[in-house]
């Protein structure tokens, strides 16, 4: 079953990979091999199969089967002490009339140009297509609310919380942001529940009061950041499809991040939003029939030389 999720596409992405990597060299120091996956994920997901391909330098990919669940897992892993790579909220165009818009993962990263190399759907969102949570663009504030974040700025290490607002600011850990002058530099979005912060389970992820929720199989969509090693990882598990990918319980899903050796981690939306597209295309493979689903943000992981020159 793992072949069809591969197949042609992989071949595809692994020829644009190859081209990335004779054609790009990092503007900070000499390229370094892309480390594994750490033994105790090996272990702890009892993992039958993984293949994995390079994005360019700094950037890893992992397509994993692991029979337990059945589960179809796929990972991004991003080092994040290179300046030229950078993360990037994708936002859909709103739709006439400053109504809320949607767009599939695919179209955001079209939309983002060459440099975006890989990209997961965001934030949950409401019927009206707007974000539930937080989302700031390039230090623009879109939408704030009491709901737990992950943000980003060259030269400063991922953060996940939970952001509050005084007076005009918007602080996150270590910065502030204006929500009435840009600082051309932020990105956030929301997510919800967090997972793991400083190395902790956050309560009981939420099992006990959204048990349809947390405590059932569901699609999944994360992010988890190691800071010994300075690691971002990007997970989304297939779910919803018996007999090749089951999903997972918030409960296995922080053991997952666990087991990738992250201390801090937010799930974002998951279900038929699930998606992760590399180099253009989808490695995953989404639970709705109709394929991918239009979504109103995403996260992609940019290469530009730019992100060096600005200050943190």
């Amino acid at each position: 079953m793992m072949d069809e999720l591969y197949g042609r596409s992989l071949r595809w992405v692994q020829a644009a990979a190859l081209v990335l990597l004779s054609s790009c060299s990092p503007p900070d120091r000499p390229p370094r091999l892309l480390q594994g996956l750490p033994p105790s994920f090996l272990s702890a997901t009892g993992v039958a199969d993984v293949r994995s391909l390079s994005a360019g330098p700094g950037v890893g990919y992992f397509g994993v089967k692991a029979p337990g669940g059945p589960w179809a897992i796929h990972l991004l892993r991003m080092e994040m002490d290179r300046c030229d790579l950078g993360l990037e909220v994708l936002r859909a165009p709103s739709r006439e009339g400053g109504a809320g818009g949607r767009s599939q993962v695919t179209e955001l990263v079209a939309e983002g140009g060459e440099g975006i190399l890989a990209a997961v759907n965001g934030d949950f969102f409401t019927p009206e297509g707007h974000p539930v949570g937080t989302e700031v663009v390039g230090g623009v504030v879109f939408h704030t609310a009491s709901r737990p974040a992950f943000a980003w700025r060259p030269g400063a290490a991922p953060w996940m919380g939970l952001p509050r607002a005084e007076g005009d600011s918007l602080l996150m850990l270590g910065w502030g942001i204006s929500r009435s002058r840009a600082d051309g530099a932020t990105d956030a979005l929301g997510g919800f529940p967090l997972l793991l912060s400083d190395g902790r389970r956050v309560g009981d992820l939420e099992v006990e009061e959204r048990p349809a929720f947390a405590a059932a199989r569901h699609p999944r969509t994360a992010l988890g950041y190691d800071p010994v090693r300075n690691v971002l990882w990007v997970v989304v598990v297939d779910g919803r499809q018996p007999g090749y990918s089951d999903g997972m319980t918030l409960p296995e899903l922080a053991e997952l991040l666990e087991a990738l050796e992250v201390t801090e981690a937010l799930n974002l939306d998951g279900g038929g939003s699930s998606v992760m597209i590399l180099k253009g295309v989808s490695v995953s493979r989404p639970s709705d029939a109709a394929g991918e689903r239009a979504v109103v943000n995403g996260l992609g992981i940019r290469r530009d030389e730019a992100y060096c020159r600005r200050p943190s």
